[in-house]
């Protein structure tokens, strides 16, 4: 299993903690579990309760360390991209090698020689990022290793976040019992994921990720992340118009905004979507025509927020519009936004097995964004015990040990046969 890497990725959001655990396996990518884990404990822009959030860390890798048989590590970690700045610098080192080839150390050192400029003390340096490579007058984006040169040009964004918040998040899977193996803001890992970068080379792309506690607004602009900015408005305050108006619960109102509204509807019926019990223990009823008229308001409310915002960028050229976040699973919103801003929009939702949930973009888009800068860092560490691991699914060892293999077969074999008996 010496081709076998497994990896997990966790990303702390305002109402949950997600955590999932992939492999790649012959150049494939696949999920062994998803974790989400309730948890308040982070608002937009700083961790209100570390302890609730410590203890959401720790029973996701829990859960997800029993169901695979080996005990979780380490972490690929999201950084929410508050107060995200970037700053982009051009770096030229020489080639000194006796062959004049270009090394991974040669890219290193560009690296480390970029990380020297100081970004002031409000900041936190999240990931070095090589945009492109120059060699002999040539521009590529792609590693010119082994390309022969005197000079290496490279031109790297140092994308920065929030200095307090990266720390306390950090400080919060320590204390968790993990260790973080490297980190990327969340904005950059859903490019990653969405393969948005490839897309923004001949145009603007623009990130709405939206999530509970409010919308980050990405933008990508010839392949690279530019800048990011927090409106606080988020689907908790759609899902609150329902708890006001008719005393449901979040969550309940949340489901009925997800999986029951139909955004991009001319005419709403008075066909029952919901049926609940109120506190008195009476049955309460919710039409499609009442959920609509409850919480249009405030989405057309949201709509014009983000028109104003994107307005500038809308104006400078083509774009592009891509919803994500638990909010890209909203019915009709990219209909919505697409006569409001007249533009290409769609939703993203994972193609891969297992995620697929615009929720999980971001986490999913760590994977990736680690896996492509293992040829610059070189690192080959899993994020749990391989050899534990390994003997928790190998069948040779069931076998040494007279025990049956757990497969779907036996189990329905003791089911069966307990019921006889």
């Amino acid at each position: 299993m010496d081709d076998k890497q497994i990896f997990a990725a966790l990303e702390i959001t305002g109402h949950e903690v997600r955590l999932i655990v992939g492999e790649f396996f012959n150049t494939r990518f696949n999920i062994i579990k998803v974790e989400q884990v309730p948890c308040t404990g982070l608002s937009l822009n700083a961790v209100e309760q570390p302890e609730e959030v410590v203890d959401a860390i720790q029973k996701a890798a829990a859960d997800a360390s029993k169901l695979i048989g080996a005990p979780l590590q380490k972490v690929i970690l999201a950084i929410p991209s508050v107060n995200m700045h970037r700053y982009s610098v051009k770096v030229t080192v020489p080639i000194e090698g006796i062959d004049g080839e270009i090394t991974v150390e040669n890219i290193r050192q560009a690296m480390r020689k970029a990380q020297t400029i100081n970004i002031g003390k409000g900041y936190a340096l999240i990931q070095t990022d090589c945009v492109k490579y120059t060699v002999n007058g040539i521009s590529t984006r792609r590693l010119p290793i082994g390309e022969k040169a005197r000079q290496l040009t490279v031109e790297i964004d140092m994308l920065c976040a929030d200095r307090k918040l990266s720390f306390d998040l950090v400080g919060c899977v320590e204390k968790a019992g993990l260790s973080v193996m490297d980190i990327y803001l969340d904005i950059y890992a859903v490019s990653k994921e969405a393969a948005l970068f490839e897309q923004s080379v001949d145009q603007n792309v623009i990130i709405l990720k939206l999530e509970r506690e409010g919308t980050t607004l990405g933008l990508l602009n010839k392949g690279r992340v530019t800048s990011a900015v927090i409106n606080p408005v988020g689907l908790a305050s759609f899902a609150q118009a329902l708890v006001e108006a008719y005393g449901m619960g979040m969550n309940e109102a949340m489901e009925q905004i997800k999986y029951s509204a139909r955004l991009d509807e001319k005419v709403y019926g008075d066909m029952l979507v919901h049926i609940w019990p109120d506190a008195n223990g009476h049955s309460r009823t919710l039409s499609e025509k009442q959920l609509i008229e409850c919480i249009q308001p405030r989405i057309q409310s949201w709509v014009q927020d983000v028109g104003n915002l994107c307005g500038p960028i809308l104006q400078a050229g083509k774009t592009a519009v891509i919803i994500t976040g638990e909010g890209g699973e909203l019915q009709g919103l990219d209909s919505l936004l697409r006569r409001h801003l007249n533009c290409e929009v769609r939703n993203y939702i994972p193609e891969t097995i297992g995620g697929r949930n615009s929720g999980l973009t971001a986490c999913l888009g760590l994977f990736y964004a680690y896996k492509d800068r293992l040829p610059i860092t070189g690192y080959t560490d899993n994020s749990l015990d391989m050899e534990k691991f390994i003997r928790s699914v190998s069948y040779r060892e069931a076998r040494a040990e007279g025990k049956p293999e757990d497969t779907l077969t036996n189990k329905l074999k003791g089911i069966i046969f307990d019921s006889r008996k």
